[in-house]
């Protein structure tokens, strides 16, 4: 199956993005464009990849799928590849010691399916071939993404994980209320997240609330843990930043 122009389009607009973390191969780069327009989707994102861009061996694999390799984009960083979303899904075939949400594929599919039809904006994150994602990597997600395989064979290559998890993404829009407007404000992005919590971090270093690098580490992640749950919208935000903002100025932050 090919899909083109106005599809493509739809599938790059409605779909969720997907985001390859240092993948290493151009080939394997293809095959999942290929596997992506297969179920129609179209945003595809490369995070620090490991092979140099133009690559003949990617468009060959891709057999045809330009309409996923002529709009591809290339980030220096996850922040940056993910900054314009509100949810992000990761896939690890490993546990973690991380408290979020463990989903199976068609789970997640179903879920971004919803967020989708509330005009939330969303993405799938995937690891390098070897070594998958770290828990550095895994920590902007927002649920982890489980494959289920045969424990006696595990092996499974980046463009199929992909092609399982697009899969189930085209098969659940069968079974997926119409759109309907969300009750509230959706959550801020993660670029509005990521700001926020640079400020309050600053302010925190200015205040001398962390008394030692150690103790800095390890609060600041608790904070961005502890928003990451929460999830705020873009007004709480605004409000925080208004707070925070009073606060250093009137030198309260002394006393946090």
């Amino acid at each position: 199956m090919k899909l083109t122009g106005k599809a493509a389009r739809a599938g790059a607009e409605n779909g969720p993005a997907i985001l390859l973390f240092a993948p290493q191969l151009g080939e394997n780069v293809g095959q999942v464009a290929r596997a992506m327009l297969n179920f129609g989707l179209a945003d595809l994102r490369l995070v620090r990849p490991r092979f140099g861009w133009p690559n003949a061996k990617a468009v060959a694999a891709a057999a045809g799928a330009h309409a996923v390799l002529n709009r591809m984009r290339i980030f220096p960083g996850l922040a940056e590849a993910a900054e314009d979303l509100h949810h992000l899904f990761a896939t690890t075939a490993r546990p973690r010691e991380l408290e979020k949400p463990v989903m199976t594929a068609e789970a997640a599919a179903a879920e971004a399916r919803r967020l989708v039809g509330e005009g939330r904006r969303v993405g799938f994150l995937f690891g390098p071939e070897r070594s998958g994602l770290s828990n550095a990597e895994l920590a902007l997600a927002d649920a982890i993404v489980t494959i289920p395989l045969n424990p006696a064979f595990s092996s499974l290559n980046l463009a199929q994980a992909v092609l399982i998890c697009a899969y189930e993404w085209f098969e659940a829009g069968d079974r997926t209320p119409p759109r309907r407007e969300a009750a509230g404000e959706p959550p801020a992005t993660k670029a509005e997240l990521a700001g926020f919590l640079a400020f309050l971090v600053e302010e925190l270093d200015r205040s001398g609330f962390f008394r030692s690098p150690t103790r800095r580490r390890s609060l600041v992640r608790a904070i961005e843990v502890m928003f990451e749950r929460r999830r705020p919208t873009r007004a709480e935000l605004n409000l925080l930043w208004g707070i925070v903002k009073q606060l250093g100025r009137r030198g309260g932050t002394r006393n946090l």
